[in-house]
């Protein structure tokens, strides 16, 4: 499965919650491709570049009222513009299959339906950004906020200020991202709390009926 050359780019995200294991499915992603002999492009935001990564610094650590939230938003999409213009613009045009850990959707669940920016001037700031650049398909991660959110303080490295945000916030979150499957076809919702094997497998299963 999945041996064929691919004839045009493919582009490939994870969205959901914190702690949700989009990461991790992501990394698997990259594995099953190149033990397939294909060389995907793995990457994630916001960061995914150096410049957008000292952007991502500035975003995840600190306090949870460190910025206003227009300015949040402007941020996350400066730190997209490069993302797309270094990393996923010019690997989709190489045709290569990109696997992105967070896109835009995070932004409209983050910065639209939790911290309330208008959300017509985040898609108008999104299209502009991104080129109208819209992955092929997105899995999003959906679990119970609270047991999301225990899982996501065990890990080791964790050192994210959206982490420390209220179960409100969080909420909102996972009600726009669930919103979402009705909305367009490319949305797949994934029952996070199930094994990673099987995570893995329901994911490959739908990426085979698409490809193949």
């Amino acid at each position: 499965m999945m041996s064929k050359l691919f004839s045009k780019g493919l582009f490939i995200t994870f969205e959901g919650g914190e702690g949700t294991g989009k990461s991790t499915q992501a990394k698997i992603l990259y594995d099953y491709f190149m033990s397939n002999n294909i060389k995907p492009v793995l990457t994630r935001e916001p960061g995914g570049c150096d410049e957008a990564e000292l952007i991502r610094n500035l975003l995840v650590k600190g306090s949870i009222d460190k910025w206003d939230s227009v300015t949040e938003a402007l941020l996350h999409n400066a730190a997209r513009r490069e993302h797309v213009k270094k990393i996923i613009k010019p690997s989709l045009l190489k045709n290569k299959i990109v696997i992105c850990d967070r896109y835009v959707d995070s932004t409209m669940a983050y910065q639209g339906a939790g911290q309330k920016v208008n959300q017509k001037f985040l898609m108008d700031l999104i299209k502009e950004v991104t080129e109208n650049i819209t992955p092929d398909l997105t899995f999003i991660f959906d679990m119970d906020v609270k047991a999301s959110l225990i899982r996501a303080n065990k890990r080791d490295n964790s050192n994210n200020r959206y982490e420390n945000f209220n179960n409100d916030f969080h909420e909102k979150i996972r009600k726009y991202f669930l919103s979402l499957q009705n909305k367009d076809k490319r949305y797949v919702i994934i029952n996070a709390s199930d094994t990673i094997e099987n995570i893995s497998k329901v994911i490959v299963n739908k990426l085979n009926k698409i490809i193949t």
